[in-house]
């Protein structure tokens, strides 16, 4: 291979490399938008008055709302969320429908209890009163999760669910909680790691191309020198 072949293959490969990483620092700025976008949202949802759960209220217009939800636990229908790690410490969550007063109901996420497996627990050891007033965050449960998706489960209740899971926030000042459930807190709405990691692949771009420049001046240096002497052969 010519000089001149192999650094035609090394400028085209270094090229290839700082495209791919501008190309993942502009998608992680991209994400970052998102999630900023999101966060904007979830915050004015979770910022406004909490809205009462009853005929009439749409369903759509929930999503990262605070709601009020007063009813009837039916633990005969309880479902679990699992495996849940909180504090790198499995568990699952215990997933309760609230049976409300117009015959529909919603499933509660009523927080987090251990499990050694992350998978069996004694849920009979973590009821709560029949009757509760429950003020949690309404959130989409995640399709992967059948188990407390209430679009997956619709057919497996006698009586209606509401497209969504209210999660049941912390009492607050003045309030009570059991040890278990453990309360899940409000999500913290940070930009996460996208800014660091679009400034990780902006910089791998800028020392790709720093490199490259390094190595064409060294080349550009060393077929500029003259040829040593040769010994004379005897």
């Amino acid at each position: 291979m010519t000089p001149r072949v192999r650094d035609t293959l090394g400028l085209l490969v270094a090229a290839l490399v700082v495209a791919g990483c501008v190309r993942l620092g502009f998608w992680q700025v991209s994400r970052l938008r998102q999630r900023r976008a999101r966060n904007a949202v979830m915050r004015a949802g979770m910022q406004a008055p909490p809205v009462d759960l009853a005929a009439g209220v749409s369903p759509d217009s929930l999503q990262y709302r605070r709601v009020r939800a007063r009813g009837t636990f039916d633990y005969d229908h309880e479902r679990f969320w699992r495996p849940r790690l909180m504090e790198d410490m499995p568990g699952v969550d215990l997933v309760t429908p609230l049976r409300l007063g117009d015959g529909s109901a919603v499933l509660v996420d009523r927080g987090w209890v251990p499990s050694a497996d992350g998978y069996h627990v004694d849920q009979r050891s973590y009821r709560e009163p029949d009757s509760a007033s429950v003020v949690g965050l309404a959130l989409s449960a995640p399709r992967s999760h059948g188990d407390v998706d209430p679009r997956a489960l619709s057919d497996s209740f006698p009586y209606r669910l509401m497209p969504f899971v209210v999660q049941q926030l912390p009492a607050g000042a003045g309030g009570h909680d059991p040890d278990f459930p453990r309360r899940w807190a409000m999500p913290e709405l940070n930009d996460g790691p996208h800014l660091s990691y679009a400034i990780q692949w902006f910089s791998f771009a800028v020392i790709t191309v720093i490199g490259v420049i390094a190595l064409y001046r060294r080349d550009r240096r060393e077929r500029g020198r003259p040829l040593p002497p040769q010994s004379p052969v005897h």
